[in-house]
């Protein structure tokens, strides 16, 4: 059974959402975080950057840090540029772009299922970023972000979906990344019926967020132990949709070092797990267990040798884990992906072009082209209790912050 949980938006008001939503700051450069900071003041950034224009220095990351953003948070509730919804409520969020259309459902996701694997995990979390987050949470007291969340395919879901978006959003903009925004609030007896839909379904899986989702778990374990109460503490902010509309993309990786190896020597050793055909330029992979290889300017597609594919497992099948096993670590050196400096991801939403730049301008020497995993391949690793490689997957829709905000102090 999935319990979701209507809740009182925290949000911007209808003639300013559109300066207000936004993307989480560490998607944006320098240059252009700054300059949104400066043009536009309503921007939920402010938020996230208490300091900006000010002569105020705390470090990042720190509980002085979380401290301003509660402060500048609450100036905006204040000055009016958020606003409280009166009553409880489900929200239907649509978000539009050329080629893919993502609908599903703003609510609070329930800890106890998280707790006993309702929500279904399939990526391993850091315990002191976790930890990080989980103060962040309990001094600023809101979530911004949802975690994204998949369920099956409901007919009864879409439906209901379908019916309720009929009628003109609350909101409606256009970002500059031709993505278009919508949002519905739900009544009373709208709420009631996605929520009687959403009980027959028996699990949720996350998509994106696992870091978001495990603090909040976190914050509301440290409270009930203080004998703390408050209703929103037992749910986290989620954007649910069907697993049928997500796009998951790859995580392709960039490689520093040739290890002390020439080119041949490198594709000879690749080649005993692999078989290998030149290409006459950059091209992606055309199916499961193919890379295509960047190296020093020349493309390579390397297709797995049956015998190190093993299906039985749920993670050794994986395109991402047979590159680490058999090329990034035996013969390149890379063994840890989360903290050799020689690797770096670049997500299958960046351009071939940009990726294959990296290696010609010879700041990287090596790019690796995966293939996408499937939902299935992420939903058998979770089912199994099992952890996905690093960067495994690049799952979109990425959602904007400040649309709605969880207040976790109710």
């Amino acid at each position: 059974m999935a319990k979701i949980h209507p809740f009182r938006a925290i949000r911007p008001t209808r003639d300013k959402v559109h300066l207000v939503a936004a993307r989480p700051f560490y998607s944006y450069k320098q240059n252009v975080l700054e300059a949104k900071l400066e043009d536009n003041p309503f921007t939920f950034l402010h938020i996230i950057n208490p300091e900006f224009g000010s002569k105020a220095t705390t470090k990042g990351n720190t509980l002085d840090r979380f401290e301003l953003v509660s402060k500048r948070y609450s100036e905006f509730l204040e000055e009016g540029i958020l606003i409280q919804d009166e009553s409880p409520t489900l929200y239907i969020y649509r978000q539009s772009k050329p080629g893919h259309v993502f609908t599903g459902v703003i609510c609070g996701a329930s800890v106890d299922e998280y707790l006993n694997d309702s929500i279904k995990k399939h990526e391993a979390t850091l315990t002191s970023r976790e930890q990080m987050f989980t103060d962040y949470l309990d001094i600023v007291g809101y979530s911004a972000e949802p975690v994204l969340l998949a369920h099956k395919s409901s007919k009864e879901i879409e439906n209901l979906l379908n019916l309720i978006t009929t009628v003109r959003a609350e909101y409606e903009f256009t970002t500059t990344d031709l993505v278009m925004h919508e949002l519905w609030k739900l009544t009373t007896s709208e709420t009631e019926l996605i929520q009687g839909a959403f009980e027959k379904l028996n699990e949720l899986y996350i998509a994106d967020g696992h870091h978001r989702s495990a603090s909040s778990v976190r914050l509301n374990q440290q409270r009930k132990k203080k004998g703390s109460t408050l209703l929103n503490e037992n749910a986290f902010l989620a954007y649910i949709i069907d697993e049928s509309q997500l796009e998951i993309l790859e995580f392709n990786r960039l490689v520093k070092t040739m290890n002390n190896m020439s080119s041949e020597e490198i594709i000879t050793a690749i080649s005993e797990n692999f078989e290998i055909e030149k290409l006459p330029g950059k091209q992606k992979p055309a199916e499961n267990h193919q890379f295509c290889m960047c190296l020093e300017g020349d493309w390579f597609l390397l297709t797995c040798k049956p015998d190190i594919i093993d299906n039985s497992h749920p993670v050794k099948c994986l395109d991402a884990e047979i590159l680490t096993q058999y090329v990034l670590s035996p013969i390149l050196g890379i063994h840890d992906l989360k903290s050799d400096d020689n690797v770096c991801f670049m997500s299958g939403a960046e351009s071939i072009e940009k990726l294959e730049a990296q290696v010609t301008s010879n700041k990287y020497k090596i790019a690796f082209i995966l293939y996408p995993a499937t939902m299935d391949q992420v939903k058998r690793v979770a089912d199994n209790q099992m952890i996905m490689p690093p960067k495994s997957t690049w799952v979109e829709p990425k959602l904007r912050c400040g649309l709605t905000i969880y207040n976790i102090n109710e």
